[in-house]
């Protein structure tokens, strides 16, 4: 399925490169690095997603979309050269499993005044279209909106908040250098997985500063605050996303994995079925468990050598209890008093985000051949340190 009736490949890698400066009209794409995990993808891709000619043609497309982004956001710092020059200022970075209410504190945080987030728009064009000035965004607006209608036909929705201005996570722009947990959300590639592994993102992580500092440079009313990041694919790469935001508080927010996994499971097999028909739940269910248990391992072991004072716990029952007072706590770690302004806007937006006005999400642990057992088995050392 991976040849068009002429005999090419649309996963050639180079046949990928050479569309994107068509598209664009542009040459240069930055730093070269990002070759080298996209062949690596693209050739796991290949040999283990089983796509379907639609996951192709998806996949495909996704690639070409990154890719164009990052001619258009290098052809304009060499027009602008002061978007280099930015300051970005990283206040807090949040992770944790995936399902543990990350998403909907990242929100809460990001509204209150001096702080600012990546919006879901954002993550999917980053670079302006032409024909947008700088500080305009209704064409990149408008193809969100088409991207969001897809993941309502396909009943999204109810697993993940998505909202066209809402911050979410900037995994989603690191995915278009290759690197990073979102292409095993799509597709089954354990090769890729394994390889990333051994893989130092840092260059990757240098290129989401870039982002970000292009990101302010659009957006003026960003300028001064400080910035807000979340993603749970922070935690398979901790140390170099340490080193790349040096001040950065990282927020961590805890859940019993025997809810988190297979809730988690059942969001990314949404996706992967989108590309392909011939995985099944249970093989993505059982990889996902491992690959994440592996994931907190990791996060732990670098945790205790770097030293919790850079660290700030949060248990998924606390924040869902009393979201307002587990703000409060943050805040105030980042020097910020919780104002009756900032309260209000919080509370405000607590209100008009309840949980209960998204439909319900409905999923077993046996679909996705995971027993409460084996996931205290996997987990046993995160739950006996985090969840007591």
């Amino acid at each position: 399925m991976n040849a068009t009736h002429s005999g090419v490949d649309p996963l050639d890698q180079k046949g990928i490169l050479d569309d994107a400066r068509r598209q664009a009209g542009l040459d240069d794409f930055g730093p070269d690095y990002f070759l080298e995990p996209m062949a690596k993808l693209l050739d796991a891709a290949r040999k283990e997603a089983k796509l379907s000619e639609a996951g192709i043609a998806i996949q495909r497309g996704r690639m070409i979309s990154g890719l164009v982004a990052r001619l258009r956001m290098f052809d304009a710092i060499k027009k602008h050269p002061e978007i280099a020059q930015e300051k970005v200022d990283v206040a807090a970075v949040i992770c944790g499993l995936p399902r543990t209410g990350s998403t909907m504190f990242h929100r809460l945080l990001s509204v209150a005044k001096g702080f600012t987030a990546i919006r879901w728009w954002e993550t999917q064009n980053y670079a302006p279209f032409p024909g947008e000035g700088r500080g305009e965004a209704h064409l990149r607006r408008k193809a969100g909106e088409k991207i969001m209608e897809g993941y309502i036909q396909a009943g999204m929705m109810s697993i993940h908040p998505f909202a066209l201005d809402e911050p979410d996570e900037e995994i989603i722009i690191m995915d278009q250098f290759y690197v990073g947990t979102m292409p095993e959300s799509a597709m089954y590639v354990p090769s890729y997985a394994a390889w990333l592994n051994t893989y130092d993102p840092k260059l990757a992580y240098e290129d989401l500063k870039t982002v970000l500092k292009f990101l302010q440079w659009q957006d003026t009313s960003r300028k001064g605050k400080r910035w807000v990041l979340k993603t749970p694919g922070h935690l398979s790469m901790v140390n170099s996303m340490l080193q790349a935001f040096p001040n950065a508080v990282v927020i961590m927010t805890h859940r019993d994995p025997v809810s988190t996994v297979p809730s988690y499971c059942s969001m990314i097999y949404s996706v992967v079925k989108m590309n392909s028909s011939e995985i099944d739940s249970v093989t993505m269910g059982r990889f996902t468990a491992k690959r994440w248990a592996g994931f907190l391992k990791n996060f732990t072991e670098t945790r205790d050598k770097v030293g919790g004072d850079r660290f700030i716990d949060i248990k998924y029952e606390n924040l869902i209890r009393a979201p307002l007072e587990e703000a409060r706590r943050v805040l105030a770690r980042l020097g910020v008093d919780m104002t009756p302004d900032i309260e209000e806007t919080m509370a405000h937006w607590l209100e008009e985000n309840a949980r209960e006005k998204r439909a319900a999400h409905h999923y077993t642990l046996e679909e996705f051949g995971l027993t409460e057992a084996g996931l205290n088995e996997d987990f046993k050392e995160y739950k006996a340190r985090f969840l007591k």
